[in-house]
């Protein structure tokens, strides 16, 4: 038990993955995983594990934003030990990618200073896990799942001001936004664990084009798959 987890130990998997949505947690636990129990419901996040394949996977939901990842990510890694996170979630595309196409993320920019106050990091611009996303890559290929990779944009306010993204884009050359992994990394780099972040393209700032509540809800399988696929990989 944790700060702001319920969870025993022993119910947290060594690997989670992390939608920022905890319906969505509830969805991939009951299309995906047997076995399957809600180990956390503190503040309505509910979190699940269960057996994907015989591998124990826990679904810890995020919540939204960098402050929400930055705590239960880091009370993942530091009190239940967990050795591996994949952020699952969804993003807005700079970029000519369209609705559904799957991103890998390279690195996070952030307007944050979440690695300051959390690590003393003073980089704007953080890496994923190199062995993490191999592993991630060579489950898409075995899938035969398409996926884009490249740099996101993770931004701390969703309703900005002055959001010129044309320039964000060409000045980090960033395929879009969104709002959580930039502190996932910060967390994975304290307690030198592995962390990636598979994005879905879920609505454009190229045109008006966007997924319903229900689509990015539930059209996300391509993702959830490769996301569960490389979880088979891992010790």
């Amino acid at each position: 038990m944790s700060t702001h987890i319920e969870s025993k130990k022993e119910d947290i998997a060594n690997i989670v993955l992390m939608p920022g949505d905890p319906k969505r947690c509830e969805y991939i636990a009951r299309k995906y995983l047997v076995n399957c129990r809600l180990v956390n419901d503190v503040r309505g996040m509910t979190a699940y594990t269960g057996y994907y394949k015989s591998h124990k996977i826990t679904l810890f939901p995020s919540g939204m934003g960098i402050p929400s990842m930055g705590i239960y990510s880091y009370e993942l890694f530091k009190e239940y030990d967990v050795k591996y996170i994949i952020r699952i979630g969804t993003m807005g595309t700079y970029t000519n990618l369209k609705l559904k196409d799957i991103v890998l993320v390279d690195n996070s920019i952030t307007n944050s200073n979440y690695g300051i106050y959390a690590a003393g990091y003073n980089n704007n611009i953080i890496k994923s896990s190199d062995n993490l996303n191999s592993i991630i890559m060579s489950s898409a290929s075995s899938n035969n799942i398409p996926v884009y990779r490249g740099n996101i944009y993770s931004s701390d306010v969703f309703y900005e001001k002055e959001n010129n993204y044309k320039e964000i884009a060409s000045r980090y050359n960033v395929l879009g936004v969104e709002m959580e992994s930039y502190a996932l990394f910060v967390n994975a780099s304290i307690f030198s664990r592995n962390a990636s972040t598979l994005l879905m393209v879920s609505d454009s700032f190229l045109n008006t084009d966007k997924l319903s509540h229900e689509e990015r809800e539930q059209g996300l399988d391509n993702l959830i798959i490769l996301a569960l696929e490389s979880c088979l990989k891992l010790g």
